[in-house]
């Protein structure tokens, strides 16, 4: 890829947010005045916060229904075989299980697809891009972008509208959840409907959860119970990065009285001896071009982190032992091949990635802890399936 495309790819999220405000209709400054709202009713546990709303897309169950349709629908993929659900699987927790995703052309993504579950308290989407903070803001990319190419719609409003306004069902849907406007069908109410939905899916529901919410001290084993510990321990520092509701530390909901955002150079990369990531993955670089961001990346949830492999932005991770190690080793030693350094002498590496040491029991403890995130109810929900499944 050359430098010209790198920069056309990394700034394509500039491009989405003027798209935003002249397509959508919708200004930044609207976009972040933000509010919980009071009357849809969330499908998440009595002690959870809410997750904040913006106040030109309100939640209805009209809306999250009508964006579960399109999240599901084919038809906004310009190949007719691919929706959103195609790389976000529920029974992965909405993640796909490749290394990298692939789009309608059958491009290769340089990053893997992260997890929709609990998006809705994410304060930053995707994985570098720290404009990029809204859900409707972010649809625009899958189904427009072609740096590289997902669905591959870029150019097809029309032939998108057109689909909307034949189909009997849509035609109602939309009038249902866009009473008040005189244009139910539009781009920016698709959008609307599809961020509405991903808002929805709340995993809260693990057997973690039953443990340290709901009370019962029984639910996870006496192994994650020691695997807790060492996760919140000193010595491993997981929990600077993953720590608090959806175990990261990029999030906001309606109990916090700021937002929090980071990103984090792991040590996954030193190509180079001076910190460098591969030409196609350099993180919060990409967006700032500030040296420091180098290899910055943001941490992403572990709740339902057993299903989600494989792991980090590259899916250059293939199991939780091996992420462990990673962790472990204070970052990664590569010997051979185009990328290889070691990710341990990275000079722009975060200072929580110091290295530890684990007995075999210890690692399995904390493995079990992981295993605890999983949210059984979350991957089996009917509300969030494929509706045009079966």
């Amino acid at each position: 890829m050359t430098t010209g495309a790198r920069l056309r790819r990394g700034w394509f999220s500039v491009v989405v947010l003027g798209l935003l405000s002249c397509c959508l209709a919708v200004g930044l400054s609207q976009a972040l005045a933000v509010q919980a709202d009071d009357t849809y009713v969330w499908d998440a546990p009595s002690w959870a916060p809410k997750p904040v709303v913006p106040d030109t897309n309100p939640m209805s169950a009209a809306k999250v229904e009508l964006g579960r349709h399109l999240f599901y629908e084919k038809r906004l993929s310009v190949n007719g075989q691919q929706s959103c659900g195609s790389c976000h699987l529920q029974s992965l927790a909405f993640t796909d299980g490749k290394q990298v995703s692939e789009g309608t052309t059958g491009e290769a993504h340089p990053r893997s697809a992260m997890s929709l579950a609990n998006v809705g308290y994410s304060s930053v989407l995707t994985w570098a891009n720290p404009l990029m903070r809204h859900l409707e803001q972010q649809m625009l990319t899958p189904l427009f972008g072609e740096e590289p190419v997902e669905l591959g719609m870029a150019g097809k409003e029309s032939q998108i509208l057109a689909m909307l306004r034949q189909d009997d069902n849509y035609a109602q849907m939309f009038a249902t959840a866009f009473a008040d406007s005189d244009e139910p069908i539009s781009i920016r109410h698709l959008t609307f409907a599809i961020a509405a939905f991903e808002r929805s899916l709340i995993s809260l529901d693990s057997s973690y959860d039953s443990y340290r919410y709901g009370g019962d001290p029984n639910a996870i084993s006496a192994a994650a119970k020691r695997g807790e510990r060492l996760f919140h321990s000193e010595a491993l520092e997981c929990f600077h990065c993953h720590g608090g509701l959806i175990f990261s530390d990029s999030v906001r909901h309606d109990r916090l009285a700021f937002t929090e955002a980071a990103f984090h150079n792991t040590g996954l990369y030193n190509v180079d001896g001076e910190g460098a990531y591969p030409p196609n993955n350099t993180g919060v670089y990409e967006i700032t071009h500030d040296p420091r961001d180098m290899g910055r990346f943001k941490a992403p949830s572990l709740r339902n982190i057993a299903l989600t492999a494989p792991y980090m932005h590259d899916g250059s991770v293939a199991t939780l032992e091996a992420a462990i190690a990673h962790y472990s080793a204070g970052g990664r030693t590569l010997n051979t091949g185009p990328y290889a350094g070691i990710g341990s002498l990275n000079p722009l590496k975060s200072p929580f990635i110091k290295g530890f040491e684990l007995s075999e029991q210890e690692k399995q403890d904390l493995i079990a802890f992981l295993n605890s995130l999983t949210d059984q109810t979350f991957i089996h929900n009917p509300t969030f399936s494929n509706p045009f499944a079966g």
